[in-house]
């Protein structure tokens, strides 16, 4: 009995986990958001988002979470119903938090702007959208507005060829040339 009651007292106990996180609103800006808008089925394509802070105080750890990667398959049986739009081959460097979908890039001092840099390669052919929304932490004291008022966000269509894109391998090295 006594080790169980030691156990439970160790489940969700201690420091919260947004303990540390600044409180405040912070004005963030789009500055740009780029995506080749015509793709191929398989061919790697940038996504880049760049943030900058427009208010006065340091954004305790600037964020983008990013929604359209994966769709829901209604299909019974299936173990996994969450089947991907885009595979994502690269994510912004130093940016990976245990958050789905969501990449950080640390605090953004007034004035700074980060660059989220994605590499995602399309997995379904037809006509997609990537929403993206910014946020000044992770734990939900730091919001991120912009000037305006609303909340940092936007979204890309784009449109991908069943066709795959044109690529050799490369008789000496065995790499894959687009």
């Amino acid at each position: 009995m006594t080790a169980c009651c030691a156990l439970l007292a160790g489940c969700g106990g201690g420091t919260r986990q947004d303990a540390d996180e600044a409180s405040g609103t912070y004005e963030l800006k789009v500055v740009s958001a780029t995506f080749p808008q015509s793709q191929s089925i398989s061919e790697p394509a940038k996504l880049r988002i760049a943030v900058r802070n427009t208010g006065e105080g340091t954004a305790p750890d600037v964020a983008v979470s990013l929604d359209g990667l994966y769709r829901r398959n209604e299909m019974p049986g299936l173990a996994d119903p969450e089947q991907p739009v885009f595979i994502v081959d690269e994510e912004p460097q130093d940016g990976h938090t245990a958050y789905v979908g969501t990449w950080a890039l640390g605090p953004l001092p007034a004035g700074g702007t980060r660059e989220f840099t994605w590499k995602l390669t399309p997995a379904v052919a037809g006509t997609h959208t990537v929403k993206y929304t910014v946020a000044a932490g992770l734990d939900g004291k730091a919001k991120a507005r912009t000037a305006g008022g609303g909340p940092p966000s936007g979204s890309i269509t784009v449109r991908v060829s069943d066709a795959p894109a044109d690529a050799t391998v490369n008789p000496e090295t065995g790499a894959v040339e687009r």
